[in-house]
């Protein structure tokens, strides 16, 4: 069932969503908030865009253009339909196309930041004989793979443009071996918890394609303290958006 949801505290941006497709989850919101954008950026492109979440959420913070590219036609109706609800069309393009056929386009544009929040498992590596074909498509690499994210970016990024990407700790080393393998040189690194006494149960990693070598390693992000309550820094993560989207 289709419906129109906020997104977190996010008050003026609202999100369509529907029961049998993947919904947005924090490892979106996070990454949004966690990518560069500099001030001489020109465009932004989300890499498996699904409903839009993340070019929401970056239009709260610049107002360069931004393109999502998505594979299944159901989020890409869902993210149209979101852009043009919040009154984003002339700033936000969603492309319904695989990212495989988009980078081959004659069309296809160079960009300064990429972003992507890609499939986290591997085909053989979770059961998920009772999720819908929406949800086996965005969770598992069935149409696209880790390598393929990373050869994608390093065609579609301009010189010294940057690639974030958000995933499993576990894969971690896969990534950087990635990064390095396609010219892009780890420039940011944070780890997410869900509490401090806890193993981290995401990574954001950033960046720059032909950049220099200097690896910066942000402070760990908390969801929540030992007792349940959530941080001041999970609190503020919403609402610093906001602000810097009305400055």
């Amino acid at each position: 069932m289709e419906r129109l949801d906020d997104i977190l505290g996010y008050k003026n941006r609202k999100i369509y969503q529907d029961d049998d497709c993947f919904s947005f989850s924090l490892d979106s919101i996070m990454l949004a908030n966690f990518a560069t954008i500099r001030m001489r950026d020109k465009n932004i492109l989300d890499l498996g865009c699904g409903n839009g979440v993340i070019p929401l959420i970056l239009s709260l913070r610049t107002d360069k253009k931004i393109v999502g590219v998505e594979l299944q036609k159901k989020l890409a109706n869902l993210a149209i339909k979101s852009v043009e609800y919040n009154d984003l069309e002339s700033q936000i393009e969603i492309l319904n196309i695989n990212m495989k056929d988009y980078v081959n386009t004659e069309t296809m544009e160079k960009y300064d930041l990429i972003t992507c929040n890609p499939p986290y498992f591997k085909v053989n590596e979770e059961n998920y004989f009772n999720l819908s074909l929406e949800k086996v498509i965005a969770r598992h690499e069935v149409e696209v793979t880790l390598d393929d994210v990373f050869c994608i970016s390093k065609k579609l990024l301009k010189n010294n443009g940057n690639f974030a990407i958000v995933h499993r700790p576990v894969r971690l080393m896969e990534i950087f071996d990635l990064f390095r393998k396609n010219n892009i040189e780890p420039k940011r690194l944070q780890f997410v918890y869900e509490k401090i006494s806890k193993e981290s149960t995401l990574v954001l990693v950033e960046g720059q394609k032909c950049g220099k070598t200097g690896l910066k390693i942000e402070r760990p992000f908390i969801l929540y303290n030992e007792d349940g309550t959530m941080t001041k820094e999970y609190e503020s993560l919403c609402r610093e958006v906001i602000n810097n989207a009305t400055k």
